[in-house]
């Protein structure tokens, strides 16, 4: 594969957070298709981060929130314009939120805010994600393995984790 299709696979990572109260971080995107909707903190993986790391770094720079990652919910995978592999790796977090600040990055966020489950079920600015995540029984999958022995490291990874 060379850099021309490298560059049309796309990985990026979302985080649902969910604070001590049972109300789940959500914002509102400020450009593409979820302009003015109700979703997920997300971005994408930067070279030399693994995804979990990139999720912390992505709620960080869009929410000002700190959380505990509980593990891996799941995988959205899609092709744009029969041409761009768009995924998505969706972590569930936890965060307490009595020292914690909301603070949207505005070049990219209209607004952050805690909202309840019901209330994202009845606002139809709910992205289709978070509609369908609603209907889940939340069970996030812990991180499996966290590093490799040295005698494993076939390939030479400075950073390995395996989520099932």
């Amino acid at each position: 594969m060379d850099q021309n299709e490298r560059s049309r696979v796309w990985l990026g990572v979302a985080a649902l957070v969910e604070n001590e109260m049972g109300e789940w971080l959500v914002v509102m995107k400020r450009y593409g298709g979820l302009d003015g909707k109700w979703s997920l903190p997300a971005g994408f993986v930067k070279p030399g981060e693994t995804v979990d790391e990139a999720c912390h770094r992505e709620l960080k720079e869009e929410t000002n929130v700190q959380a505990s990652l509980q593990g891996f919910l799941g995988f959205r995978t899609g092709v744009l314009k029969y041409d761009i592999s768009d995924n998505l790796a969706v972590f569930y977090l936890t965060a307490h939120t009595a020292e914690q600040q909301l603070i949207a990055q505005l070049d990219e966020l209209y607004e952050v805010r805690w909202m309840s489950p019901e209330q994202l079920a009845k606002d139809e600015r709910t992205s289709v994600m978070i509609l369908e995540l609603l209907a889940l029984d939340l069970s996030a999958k812990p991180v499996r393995m966290d590093e490799l022995k040295e005698e494993d490291n076939i390939f030479g990874y400075t950073a390995y984790k395996l989520f099932f």
